[in-house]
C-alpha cells in the first residue's frame, strides 16, 4: 500500500480578489458612483462625437452579453442569490457598465435642459443610476435587467436618431422609440433561444415593465418633461445693449453683478423707463442640424402668482459650432419686477432659462460693463 500523501488544495483562482471586493463593495460602489459621474461630466464633450457614441454602444453590447450569459447559467441551475466564480464577476461587470451608461446619459441630458422643466425624467435616470449601485441583487432578476437595458437603449436612441437624421420633432422621437423596441425585440429573441425556461417565467412581468416604460417616456415627452437633447444652451445673458460687429461677434453692456454674481439665481438689471433689454443665447446643435428656437419673454405677476408671456421671438439656429450658434432677441416696455426668458424648441420644450430682476434705475448704480463676445 502506498503511503498516504496529503495534498493542500489551492483556493480557486481570484478567490482573494473576490473576497476583498465583497468586503469593500459598498464603499467602492459609492466612490465609483460619484467619481464616475464627475469623470463623465469633465470628459464627455458632445452628443454627436463619434467616440462618445462608440463608447456608449460598447457599453450596451457588454451589458447585453452579460445579461445573456448570466441567464444562461441561471437557466442551467446556478443559484441567483449566491453567485460564485464566473457568475459573480458577470454580475459585477454588468453593474459596472450599467453605471457607465447611466452616468453618461445623466451628463448629456443634464446639459440639454433645466431641472425645473425636466425633473421627472431626471428622477427616472437618477433612480436607475442609484439602483444600479445599491440593489445588486436585482441584477439576478431578468425583468430588472432587461428593463434597465431597455431604458438605456431608449435614452440612447432619443438623441442618436436626431443626430443621424439632422432633425428634432415628434416624428423623430417616435422613430427613436421604434428603433429601441426593434433592438430590444432582437435581443429578446436571442435570450429566449438560450434561456427559454427562465425567459418564459418572466415573460408577463417583462412585457408589463416594457409597456410601462414606453408609455411613461412618451407621456414625459409630449408634456415637454424630457430635455430637448441634442440641443443645449451653452451661454446666455441679459444685456442693456448689443451691437453686432460681425456674424456671431457682439459687443454687449451689462450690470456689474459683483464678486458673487456667479452664484445668483437671477441677475439684477437696473433699467431706465422705456429702455430695451436684449436676451442673448448660444445654442449647441450637431453638425448639419438646423432648427428654430424661441425666446419667450415672461413677467411674473405677483397677484395671480403666474408667469405672463410678454413676447415670443422665433430665431433660426444652425449646428456644428462647439460654443453654440449665437443669436439674440429684444424686448421693450419692460416694467420692474421678476422676469425670465425661456429658450424653447418650437414644441415648447425648455432648452434653458435666463432669470433676472428688473429694478428701476436711480442713477447711483455702478457703471455698466462692456464685454466682447466672439
Amino acid at each position: 500500500m502506498e503511503p498516504f500523501e496529503y495534498r493542500h488544495q489551492k483556493p480557486p483562482r481570484f478567490h482573494g480578489i473576490k473576497s476583498w471586493y465583497a468586503r469593500w463593495e459598498r464603499p467602492l460602489s459609492s466612490i465609483s458612483l460619484f467619481g464616475g459621474f464627475a469623470f463623465d461630466a469633465i470628459t464627455l464633450k458632445r452628443v454627436d462625437m463619434f467616440w462618445e457614441n462608440f463608447w456608449v454602444i460598447v457599453h450596451l453590447a457588454i451589458v447585453g452579453i452579460c445579461i445573456i450569459l448570466i441567464n444562461v447559467r441561471e437557466n442551467k441551475g446556478a443559484n441567483p442569490k449566491e453567485p460564485v466564480g464566473f457568475h459573480f464577476w458577470l454580475v459585477n461587470i454588468l453593474q459596472f457598465f450599467f453605471g457607465g451608461l447611466l452616468s453618461t446619459f445623466l451628463v448629456f441630458y443634464f446639459r440639454s435642459g433645466t431641472i425645473a422643466a425636466s425633473w421627472p425624467f431626471f428622477i427616472i435616470l437618477a433612480a436607475a443610476f442609484i439602483a444600479n449601485e445599491s440593489f445588486k441583487n436585482h441584477f439576478m432578476r431578468l425583468t430588472f435587467q432587461v428593463s434597465l437595458f431597455f431604458l438605456s437603449l431608449y435614452a440612447f436612441a432619443i438623441y442618436i436618431v436626431p443626430v443621424l437624421l439632422h432633425s428634432i420633432n415628434a416624428f423623430i422621437f417616435i422613430l427613436s422609440g421604434v428603433a429601441s423596441l426593434i433592438v430590444l425585440w432582437l435581443f429578446l429573441l436571442i435570450l429566449r433561444l438560450v434561456a427559454r425556461e427562465k425567459f418564459t417565467k418572466s415573460r408577463i412581468p417583462l412585457a408589463l415593465s416594457i409597456i410601462t416604460l414606453v408609455a411613461g417616456i412618451n407621456v414625459l415627452y409630449f408634456y415637454n418633461l424630457i430635455p430637448p437633447i441634442p440641443l443645449s444652451l451653452k451661454d446666455s445673458g441679459i444685456y442693456h445693449s448689443l451691437t453686432v460687429n460681425a456674424p456671431g461677434r457682439y459687443t454687449v453692456t451689462s450690470d456689474d453683478q459683483g464678486p458673487f454674481g456667479f452664484f445668483k439665481l437671477a441677475d439684477d438689471v437696473h433699467l431706465a423707463p422705456g429702455a430695451p433689454l436684449y436676451a442673448y443665447s448660444a445654442i449647441f446643435s450637431p453638425d448639419s442640424f438646423s432648427t428654430t428656437i424661441i425666446h419667450e419673454w415672461q413677467e411674473y405677476d405677483p397677484v395671480t402668482k403666474a408667469w405672463v408671456t410678454k413676447g415670443r421671438v422665433n430665431l433660426p439656429v444652425m449646428g456644428g459650432r462647439d460654443g453654440g450658434f449665437r443669436t439674440f432677441s429684444m424686448e421693450e416696455n419692460i416694467e420692474a419686477g421678476k422676469w425670465r426668458v425661456n429658450v424653447l424648441t418650437t414644441r415648447g420644450a425648455v432648452i434653458g432659462r435666463i432669470s433676472f430682476n428688473v429694478i428701476p434705475a436711480s442713477g447711483n448704480e455702478s457703471p455698466l460693463i462692456t464685454t466682447e463676445i466672439d
